[in-house]
């Protein structure tokens, strides 16, 4: 039977973790989570111990990424049961320390991104979001030092985003995205899905379908502009307050107007009652 990961919750302590795993210069994997793990999250662990001799899971929920009226107060802390999770998938080190630990008195830096991040997707929506993503990010990359990070690609602007920054500023480490893993009803997964009622979860779906059906008319050759109204036309009228359903490239998340711009991803938010939920797929 395999060892419990280690647990560390201050930075020293990381470091003493850290420098342990690395000895026989082994290479190290970062899956970057706020916790109330699911099955998306563990997919990413997976991948991760494919990709590294060592997997290190952060598990902290960021303030620095949520508005006043946000959820950061009540979004789900389930530590005891994702380090349960963790360790039935051997991951070798959590590293979960707390707000003061990250963001200590005086703290005052702060990562600023463009490019991807001011695309006018979830930054039109939650322009505090990604300055506070990059922040932590780029903490945790400095602070673990990894090899490789995993990052779903559910939040793809995140994606995007954290992809860019590791490469401008130079981090030494590769970010790999890995496949939004879904419920059997095309729902991603989502740590924010528990806040659906049992009725808006029969619907919550719908995202994905409007996604599937504007991909198929642009694929059939119907404009892009008529597609999208189409997929808008469905999730609104499954009672969604639709906030964007776009179609951009794939890399640069620039706008596009045909196939021929480039590769073609679209991505969707809309709050259904109360929950703001967000996917994306390729065309």
């Amino acid at each position: 039977m395999s060892s419990p990961p280690v647990v560390a919750r201050t930075i020293p302590a990381l470091r003493r973790a850290l420098a342990e795993l690395r000895r026989r210069n082994a290479s190290v994997a970062l899956v970057p989570t706020m916790g109330a793990l699911h099955d998306g999250h563990l997919s990413l662990v997976r991948l991760a111990k494919r990709r590294a001799d060592k997997v290190v899971v952060s598990v902290f929920v960021n303030p620095t990424q949520f508005a006043p009226h946000e959820d950061f107060g009540s979004y789900p802390r389930t530590f005891k049961a994702d380090a349960a999770k963790l360790a039935a998938e051997n991951v070798d080190l959590i590293w979960n320390p707390d707000v003061k630990a990250m963001y200590p008195e005086g703290f005052s830096s702060r990562i600023i991104t463009e490019g991807p991040a001011v695309a006018g997707l979830e930054d039109r929506f939650r322009p505090h979001f990604f300055g506070g993503v990059a922040t932590v990010v780029g903490k945790l990359f400095n602070q673990c030092r990894p090899d490789v990070a995993v990052f779903g690609s559910k939040d793809f602007q995140q994606l995007r985003v954290v992809t860019r920054m590791a490469v401008d500023l130079d981090m030494g480490v590769k970010v790999v995205g890995a496949p939004t893993m879904r419920e059997r009803d095309g729902l991603a997964m989502s740590s924010r899905n528990v806040y659906l009622s049992d009725e808006e979860r029969v619907l919550a779906p719908t995202l994905y379908r409007a996604m599937k059906e504007v991909a198929r008319r642009i694929k059939a050759g119907k404009s892009i502009d008529a597609s999208l109204a189409a997929g808008a036309e469905l999730i609104t009228g499954a009672g969604f307050v639709l906030d964007y359903l776009e179609a951009r490239h794939a890399e640069s998340l620039a706008p596009i107007k045909s196939r021929k711009d480039g590769p073609i991803r679209l991505l969707v938010a809309a709050k259904l009652g109360k929950t703001r939920l967000i996917d994306n797929i390729a065309v």
